[in-house]
């Protein structure tokens, strides 16, 4: 198939990792990409072509998860030595560790206005800390089995976990109570996020799965079965309209939300791709994997549709799906359908266009 100007093309190719690369994360203006590896090493990347890396060393074993605070002065990581530690990513590389749990952390996340940081782990906890001198401010403990994942919502009200008992879980913050637990997975939950609306939450699994819920119904809206292999990561792309995954089968796909269908699947992993990230703009996102390469990708498929999304500062509103069939569905944003265009979508929930790039 020919490929066209509005086609995802690969920007950048970051070798740097000396072990499989765990996590990725983009500074909010784009101008810092962090990675996170096996090796023990946190990467900070530089956009500008021909720009110096940083390599921060300090934690004692892999590096699970990284993520730059709102602002971007301020990057967090997360690994099996047990230990989170919050950094400055300049050229000194400065940064304060604490011991945030008894077992391998696998998630950090800061909140919406940077004043917290929510942190999940292998001994079974969520636990929520003040990003100044990182108090420990509580911690949630339903889940039965590792958690792989924690995220606040946009408005930072609300917190969702991911984890091995194969249960989503969303948390109240102030009331600190577990609001809703989703059990439709067939497997671990690998990963799990808000929607830029925080109207639903996408996860991740070893089932093979991606699952769309509705946060205020619990609904599962969306379920999609498109990888041969357990789903790694995923990451909405701002606009709300698109989703990347990325999976063991070492494919990333991008699915169209609005109209329920797949638009790319891009082939740039030699092996289990294990992380990917949108900028925060979606002009970008990256990845990484086993191989341990960091691939930066030039979106270019949402060129008109964020432009329109820029400029409306509205955020989506409007779910809904077929209920005929949960493997492809309808997101609807801002645009107003109309019946006949909700009907041909229906009708055609079959069909996925799929593009390969080589």
């Amino acid at each position: 198939m020919a490929f066209s100007s509005l086609d995802p093309s690969l920007e950048r190719h970051f070798k740097g990792h000396r072990d499989a690369v765990t996590c990725v994360d983009f500074s909010l203006n784009t101008k810092q990409l962090a990675s996170g590896s096996m090796d023990s090493c946190l990467m900070v990347w530089h956009m500008k072509p021909q720009s110096r890396a940083y390599r921060f060393t300090g934690h004692k074993d892999a590096i699970t998860c990284v993520n730059f605070s709102p602002s971007g002065h301020l990057l967090a990581s997360g690994s099996r030595d047990k230990t989170v530690r919050i950094w400055v990513p300049n050229v000194k590389g400065e940064s304060t560790m604490f011991r945030a749990h008894t077992a391998t952390v696998r998630s950090v996340h800061f909140c919406s206005d940077g004043q917290s940081l929510v942190t999940a782990s292998d001994d079974k906890t969520v636990k929520v800390w003040s990003t100044h001198r990182q108090k420990f401010l509580f911690s949630l403990s339903q889940h039965i089995n590792w958690v792989r994942c924690a995220r606040f919502s946009p408005d930072g009200r609300l917190i969702v976990s991911a984890s091995d008992d194969k249960t989503v879980k969303l948390w109240d913050k102030t009331s600190r109570e577990c609001v809703h637990s989703y059990c439709e997975h067939g497997g671990f939950v690998t990963y799990v996020d808000f929607h830029p609306s925080g109207t639903c939450i996408a996860a991740a699994g070893m089932d093979n799965t991606v699952k769309v819920w509705d946060v205020r119904t619990h609904r599962l809206l969306q379920h999609y079965q498109l990888h041969s292999a357990a789903v790694n990561a995923l990451s909405f792309h701002p606009s709300g309209n698109y989703l990347i995954t990325a999976s063991s089968d070492s494919t990333l796909k991008i699915l169209d939300l609005m109209e329920g269908r797949l638009l790319y699947t891009l082939h740039g992993h030699q092996g289990p791709a294990t992380t990917v990230a949108f900028s925060r703009t979606g002009e970008y996102f990256a990845s990484g994997g086993t191989d341990e390469q960091v691939m930066v990708w030039k979106s270019n498929f949402d060129v008109a549709d964020y432009g329109e999304v820029s400029k409306a500062h509205r955020p989506p509103t409007t779910l809904a799906s077929s209920a005929r069939n949960l493997t492809v569905s309808i997101l609807e944003q801002r645009l107003t359908l109309t019946e006949d265009r909700l009907k041909q979508c229906l009708e055609n929930q079959q069909l996925i266009m799929q593009r390969t790039t080589p």
